[in-house]
C-alpha cells in the first residue's frame, strides 16, 4: 500500500476523532440544566423520526404502501415485540397489501 494512502486514512481517522473528543473533555465537568438534558434525551427519537418519515412516503409510486407498512410497525411494535418480529409482521403486511392491492 502506498504510504500517502495510509497517511491519508490516518489524517481522516484524527480528524474525526477530535471533534467528537474535544466536547467530551471539555464539557465532561459541565452539569448541564434538566431541561437541556431532557430536550439531548430526545435527539435520537427525533433523528430517527426525521430519517423514516420521509421513507415512509418515498418508498414507492403508491403513498398507501409507506403509510401501511409503518403502521403494521406500529402496532406491532406496541404489542412489545421483538424488533425481528415487528419487522417481520411489517414485511408480511405489504407483501399481502401488495398482493391485493
Amino acid at each position: 500500500m502506498d504510504n500517502m494512502i495510509l497517511l491519508m486514512i490516518i489524517g481522516m481517522g484524527i480528524v474525526t476523532y477530535i471533534p467528537r473528543m474535544i466536547p467530551l473533555v471539555a464539557l465532561s465537568q459541565l452539569k448541564l440544566p434538566i431541561f437541556v438534558q431532557n430536550v439531548l434525551k430526545n435527539v435520537p427519537y427525533a433523528t430517527l423520526g426525521a430519517l423514516i418519515v420521509p421513507g415512509v412516503f418515498l418508498i414507492s409510486e403508491d403513498v398507501f404502501f409507506g403509510v401501511v407498512g409503518a403502521v403494521a410497525a406500529t402496532l406491532i411494535a406496541f404489542t412489545g415485540a421483538n424488533v425481528i418480529i415487528v419487522v417481520m409482521g411489517s414485511i408480511g403486511t405489504l407483501v399481502l397489501y401488495s398482493m391485493f392491492f
